[in-house]
């Protein structure tokens, strides 16, 4: 039987994980200058490909810092006319991230990592780091819970996706926030979407009726708090009450923002007399 050999890297690939400067610029580079829409999204997957090419976990999450970390800093260079192929680069980039935690069977270190790029100084997600555009921010937001449906149908992963433990960054943003606008936005386009279509598959399972069609169906089937590899799956409603739970408990810190801190004990209070209401 022949010897298999592990992949090779991608052409554009290997020119981005050069260590000559001069080499990783004309992958960057190759990608900015493309202009038709089916090259745009060749090279958009074949960097972000490089995520799983790439067989050893901490060079992936070490790639998808210097990736993060390079597009926070240059998001605002990117003229109107090339936002939207970068918008594209980032579905992909979040796409195979979480095909690189599916496949490593949500290795809690490795999600803490990868939790980490996107929260500490550098990445899109640090409440704390003025030069993260808010446009990004607003992005990833909008599309996280999309991205991680579409990675957990074509995983193949049994396990359940640790949603909790994903939300996190978004939570801690939420309570730390300086910007009114980036809260409005979490809430609005991330928890409040979230929690209505948990509390709606609940209220479908409770009247046994024929559930709609749900926005996240794997997500909503298939999700835990923290450890997949020992927690089942757990109810809607359960996984409701603890999202609910890890908001409030970031909002009741001590360093919390207060403005922030009131709004997040207001989302709390009204999603609980809502899920009152559902059951009396």
């Amino acid at each position: 039987m022949a010897n298999s050999s592990p992949p090779e890297a991608p052409p554009l690939g290997k020119y981005l994980a050069s260590s000559e400067k001069k080499t990783r610029d004309k992958a960057v580079k190759s990608f900015w200058m493309s202009d038709k829409p089916l090259v745009q999204q060749a090279l958009a997957q074949e960097l972000a490909e490089l995520v799983l090419t790439i067989t050893n976990l901490p060079s992936s999450l070490n790639f998808l810092k210097g990736f993060w970390s390079t597009t926070v800093r240059e998001w605002n260079g990117i003229d109107r006319l090339r936002m939207d192929k970068y918008y594209m680069l980032v579905r992909r980039f979040v796409n195979a991230s979480f095909r690189l935690l599916a496949r490593s069977k949500w290795d809690v270190s490795a999600l803490q990592e990868y939790n980490s790029i996107l929260a500490s100084t550098g990445g899109p997600l640090c409440p704390t780091d003025l030069r993260v555009p808010a446009s990004l921010t607003f992005h990833l937001t909008e599309i996280y819970l999309e991205e991680l449906e579409k990675a957990l149908a074509s995983s193949g992963s049994s396990l359940p996706a640790p949603l909790l433990a994903l939300l996190s960054p978004f939570i801690t943003l939420a309570a730390y926030t300086p910007a009114n606008t980036t809260y409005k936005h979490l809430q609005e386009t991330l928890f409040q979407p979230l929690l209505t279509a948990l509390q709606s598959r609940t209220l479908n399972a409770r009247k046994r009726v024929q559930a709609p069609i749900p926005d996240y169906p794997n997500v909503l089937s298939n999700a835990c708090t923290y450890a997949p590899t020992t927690d089942s799956p757990m109810e809607a409603g359960a996984l409701r009450e603890a999202i609910l739970q890890k908001l409030f408990a970031a909002a009741s810190a001590e360093d919390a923002r207060d403005a922030n801190r009131r709004k997040m004990y207001a989302l709390y209070k009204n999603a609980s007399e809502d899920d009152d209401d559902s059951i009396g």
